[in-house]
């Protein structure tokens, strides 16, 4: 079973950045594709970015598409959100997991976009 450890959220203000880290453990971990998710209150967790295995392919929701950034470094165990030109419908926690997987989830990294 993989762990995977978020880091990176925080206070942001609206039109600002942050990356969010995700570290996964396990030398599986590269050997698959991943995503990042979010999940805002009352809402359901949505899936706003992933990644093919090597790092060759990525796909976005629309919500986030010009602005949101995926990477990964498998050298590392690690794949990295960049975002940018938040806004106040982006605040939510964000999870990285395995699509489609039984993986377990982390605790997430609150992400708050507000003035």
């Amino acid at each position: 079973q993989v762990q995977l450890v978020e880091s990176g959220g925080g206070l942001v203000q609206p039109g600002g950045s942050l990356r969010l880290s995700c570290a996964g453990s396990g030398s599986i971990f590269s050997s698959y594709a991943m995503g990042w998710y979010r999940q805002a209150p009352g809402k359901e967790r949505e899936l706003v970015a992933a990644i093919s295995s090597a790092g060759a392919s990525t796909t976005y929701a629309d919500s986030v598409k010009g602005r949101f950034t995926i990477s990964r470094d498998n050298a590392k165990n690690t794949v990295y959100l960049q975002m940018a030109t938040l806004k106040p419908e982006d605040s939510a926690v964000y999870y990285c997991n395995r699509p489609f997987s039984n993986w377990s989830w982390g605790q997430g990294t609150q992400v708050t976009v507000s003035s």
